[in-house]
């Protein structure tokens, strides 16, 4: 009964994580029971068949809020499920002493990559078009791929290149992820299914996650407009990475001092890029408030000038047009 009311917690904390970040679910819950010694196809059937119900929660609550395109959806969930259902069919192929390795090389490399990302402000300054095709399908394909054979992964591919585009609101961006999400993990639990068999899914695992993550939804779809991405997804870049090292080290076989050395480096990197996400947060947020400050100021102006002056005027650059730095982005 304790662990199964950890796990609800651990749901429920990658949910609100999930929701806030439109990442990380599968990332936290996977990177938890490969801890526990949980196989990784078992762990990776398990988290996904969780996610069904996770993310038709998360997707009915962001749709209530506002936050769902979906266009995108319709364009990246198919492709997605595709890429998930092959994932899924070869993780489930794998013996469990060679898919350990693997599974905890692509959620370290997903957690660096967390880390790198929001340690440095994102540019949405690109506005304007829509996403296209040709573009959305292949990132579905690879992110359902990586989801499944890594036992999450979804939305650390696509959620970042969808707001590195510029052409989506972050609250959009994240909402469209979490509810395409909710087919991806539905065709990775049929590959699941089809590979291991029903008794490769632990069923009191995917109830205490599904409780958790349930509760979490609503929540997180709520707190997506007011919590600092940019501080959150470096913390859980951080563990993940941290996490993941020890399966990393011990396949590597790395004893006496390099292991503490190896995770002295880590642990740096982790506070470093704490440092940069704080620094990053902080000129966001500069930005705006110039930005906001700019604009009444330069309307004032325009009212007391003639017409001459407003022909020699130079325009004034609107918020959506400022880069994360705060400086004027050319047309």
């Amino acid at each position: 009964m304790r662990k199964l009311l950890i796990l609800a917690l651990v749901g429920l904390a990658a949910q609100l994580i999930d929701g806030s970040l439109g990442m990380a679910y599968g990332l936290t819950s996977s990177t938890l029971l490969l801890v526990a010694g949980v196989a990784p196809a078992a762990a990776s059937a398990s988290v996904h068949l969780a996610e069904i119900g996770t993310t038709l929660a998360a997707g009915v609550a962001h749709w209530r809020f506002g936050n769902v395109d979906w266009r995108v959806v319709t364009r990246i969930a198919l492709p997605g499920a595709i890429g998930a259902f092959a994932g899924a069919t070869l993780l489930s192929s794998i013996s469990t002493e060679s898919a350990a390795p693997w599974m905890a090389g692509i959620l370290f490399t997903l957690g660096a990559y967390l880390l790198v990302r929001f340690a440095r402000p994102l540019r949405t300054d690109r506005v304007g078009g829509r996403l296209r095709g040709r573009f959305l399908g292949p990132l579905g394909l690879v992110a359902g791929f990586v989801d499944a054979t890594g036992g999450g992964g979804w939305g650390p591919v696509a959620t970042p290149a969808l707001l590195v585009s510029g052409r989506m609101e972050p609250r959009k961006v994240i909402g469209s992820v979490d509810t395409a999400e909710f087919v991806v993990a539905g065709a990775a639990s049929v590959g699941f299914l089809i590979g291991l068999g029903a008794e490769g899914f632990l069923l009191p695992t995917v109830a205490a996650l599904l409780v958790g993550g349930l509760i979490a939804a609503p929540l997180a779809a709520w707190l997506v407009r007011i919590v600092p991405a940019q501080l959150l997804g470096a913390a859980v870049g951080g563990v993940i990475v941290l996490t993941n090292a020890r399966t990393l080290i011990r396949s590597a076989e790395l004893d006496g001092p390099a292991r503490p050395a190896v995770y002295a480096l880590l642990a740096a990197g982790w506070l470093a890029a704490l440092v940069l996400a704080v620094r990053a947060l902080r000129r966001t947020r500069r930005a705006r408030v110039e930005a906001a400050n700019a604009a009444p100021a330069a309307s004032a102006s325009a009212s007391l000038a003639g017409p001459d002056d407003l022909a020699a005027a130079p325009a004034v650059a609107s918020p959506v047009e400022l880069a994360a730095t705060g400086t004027p982005t050319p047309r």
